[in-house]
């Protein structure tokens, strides 16, 4: 977890057993309902600013399998000047 987000679980690092990294996303918004309205928009779909990344790589599918020793990044929208 990083920046807001982090603040709002207030960890940077949970342990979640999930299938899909859609399934984490929904028992992460599930646990924390904060974070929820950050990562899912009022229909339910992925906010496009929300960006996921698997073992050190950014993923697009959110239905891409994870196994047990996946570690997933989840990184809010980022700015600078």
């Amino acid at each position: 977890m990083f920046a807001n987000f982090r603040e709002i679980v207030n960890k940077s690092e949970l342990l979640i057993e999930a299938c899909t990294v859609r399934d984490l996303l929904v028992k992460l918004s599930k646990r924390y309902p904060k974070l929820g309205e950050l990562i899912f928009d009022e229909k339910g779909n992925l906010r496009t600013y929300v960006n996921i990344a698997v073992n050190g790589e950014i993923v697009s599918d959110y239905d891409v399998e994870l196994d047990d020793d996946d570690v997933v990044a989840i990184f809010p929208p980022v700015s600078g000047g």
